[in-house]
Parts: structure tokens; sequence; C-alpha cells
């Protein structure tokens, strides 16, 4: 075939395309008046992995998994809004990690509502303005995020679902690099660039800021500077990508936790936080964690925080694999409480097993 017979079945197949996406939008709408009907969430995290998975499963080529998903998660952004305006609260302000975390998960169409602090995501999403919220709870080279903890600890909402998004830091500026004399960047970007800094500007100003979407702002608008930041970054801030993937370990890896006010249904393949404190007394912690070994729960995190209400008292957040539906994790988690002077289950969400 020539290319111009090629071309002309390009057309009929993307004309095929548009008539099924629209039959399946049909189909969508009416789940929509269903969901609304019964009161259910229009994102359901156990759906979108269900989903995704079949489409992987059925995927004969040549076309690789990942651009397929990437596809359908677009196709899903566009039928949440069929079925209801879908709005997601994120750490901003536009253009931070946390905005480019929340776009791959969530895709281009549903309304992204950008959070001055961690705080005021659960708040909004405890109060009902925000139907799911998206928050940084650890990462692989600075560890937990306290503040996330901290909410976790005070809010009421759950965990449905979590993102593992990898973190590349890119030098941003409209300048040339060597007429660069002060960095703007978040002093967490500072620690994970500090060889690459020490090594390429020795004689330049960095200056701490709150987000690296603020920092790519700063940069924009002043001569002689520039930031460390993300992709989205410089294109919403029209920052051209002077050095690419800076961060001195490569495998730089954020964990994001997605709230709503319900948690997920079991997928099979899931995870279950929980926020418990001890007494403080020799072999406490101990106790607990030896009930997770007897009952064969494989934990995956552990953090502790102050408990800002008695000296030394401290709330610990463990995540472990098990929906907390499941038998197993069920008896667990009663003989868990025998030890505790308080627990609370926090969600079971499906657990993410690749990178966005």
């Amino acid at each position: 075939m020539s290319l111009e017979d090629l071309r002309k079945r390009i057309d009929e197949l993307d004309h095929q395309l548009v008539e099924l996406l629209n039959e399946r939008a049909r189909v969508v709408v009416e789940i929509g008046k269903l969901k609304n009907k019964a009161g259910k969430a229009v994102y359901a995290p156990d759906r979108e992995k269900e989903v995704l998975a079949k489409i992987a499963k059925a995927n004969k080529g040549p076309l690789p998994d990942k651009c397929l998903v990437a596809i359908w998660r677009e196709l899903m952004s566009g039928s949440f809004v069929l079925e209801r305006p879908l709005r997601i609260g994120y750490l901003g302000p536009g253009g931070s990690f946390s905005h480019t975390a929340a776009m791959l998960k969530f895709g281009q169409s549903v309304e992204y509502e950008p959070l001055t602090d961690i705080t005021s995501i659960f708040d909004e999403v405890s109060k009902g303005h925000c139907d799911l919220g998206l928050a940084p709870i650890e990462n692989t080279t600075g560890g937990g995020v306290i503040e996330t903890l901290d909410a976790l600890i005070e809010s009421d909402v759950k965990i449905c679902a979590e993102v593992l998004m990898a973190i590349h830091h890119n030098l941003l500026a409209n300048c040339p690099q060597e007429e660069i004399e002060k960095i703007y960047s978040k002093p967490e970007v500072f620690a994970q660039c500090r060889n690459w800094l020490s090594a390429t500007f020795k004689g330049a100003q960095t200056v701490p800021v709150a987000s690296t979407a603020k920092a790519a702002q700063l940069a924009s608008e002043e001569s002689g500077t520039a930031a460390i930041g993300s992709r989205v970054a410089a294109e919403l801030y029209g920052l051209k990508i002077v050095c690419e993937n800076i961060e001195d370990i490569a495998n730089n890896v954020t964990r994001f936790l997605v709230i709503s006010k319900e948690d997920a249904k079991p997928t099979g393949e899931d995870k279950t936080a929980i926020l418990f404190s001890t007494a403080h007394k020799a072999g406490a912690l101990a106790d607990v964690l030896d009930v997770f070994k007897q009952h064969g729960i494989n934990l995956t995190n552990i953090e502790s925080r102050p408990s800002k209400k008695r000296q030394w008292e401290y709330y610990f957040f463990v995540d472990f694999v098990g929906h907390r539906t499941e038998k197993q994790v069920q008896k667990g988690l009663e003989e868990t409480r025998k030890h505790c002077l308080q627990l609370s289950t926090l969600g079971s969400f499906p657990r993410a097993t690749d990178l966005l």
C-alpha cells in the first residue's frame, strides 16, 4: 500500500475510534446517573485498577502497555466529568510536583484546586469542598513528610489510593547557564541536588522558597536567576530546561496518598494503613509488631510522630499488605488493639506497583 492509502486507513480507523469512544461515553453517562441516585462516589479506585489491568491483559501490541494505560487514564478523566464534575485538591501552586502527580493520575479533564498547605488539603476533602485530595507521604531520599503524618492524626478522611512518581529535578531559566547568579527552590530539593550544585555552581546563591512552583515563578520574573523544578513548572512559567535530571540519586521516588471520605473496595492487591499509640513502657511496640508477625502480615512502612498530648507518647503509622475486610487482617487488628491505647484504620487501598 502507498503512503496515501495507509493514511486513508488511519483516518478510517480514527473515525471508528471516535464513534466507539462516544458510545462508551453514553454508557458512562448512564453509570453516572445510577451512581448519583445511589449516592456513590465518582472515583472508584478498585474499578480503576480493574479497568487498567484488563486493558494491559488484552493488549497484544505493538503499542506498549504504558502507552495504552496513559490513553485510558485520559479517557477515564473525561468519563469522570460526564458522571459529575470532580475536584481534586493538591499542594500548590500550579506546577508543583504534587500538581504533576495529580495530573498523571487523574488526567487533564478534572478540576484541580491548588492549596497552600497540606492541612488545607485534608480540610477541603473533609468539608466536601474537594472530592479528592493528593498529598505527599514519603520520599526515597527525604523520608516521611511530617505535615501529612500530622494531618492524618487530626483528620477524619480516608486513604483510598496511592501514587508512585519518579522525581526528576531540572534547572529552569531564561538565561544561559553561565549568567545564573541566584537559584530558587525548596530546601529539600537543594539537599537532593547538593553534589551537582556544588560542582556546577560554586558561586551562585541558593534561596529557599515554599515550593518548586514558586521558585519557577520567581525565576521567570528576575534576570540572572534560575529555579530547580519540574517540566510542568517550566511549561507553566515559560522557562527553558537548562539542565535535566540533576538530582544526586537517580532512584528518587515520592509516594503520594489520595484521600477521600471513604476508602476503596478490595482488589486482591491492596494495602492498609493504620494509626496507633502504645503505653510508654519497655517492649510495647515490639508486642504490637509481634502480632503482625504471628498473623503473617507483611509491613511495608512504619513511621512515628509525637502525640503532642503527653510527654514521650508517640503515634505510630504502619502500612501493611492486605485489605481491612480480609479475615487474616481483621484477626490481626483485633489482637493488635489489645496492646494499644488507641488504634484507627486510615484506609485500605489498591497497592501501586508502577511509577507514573
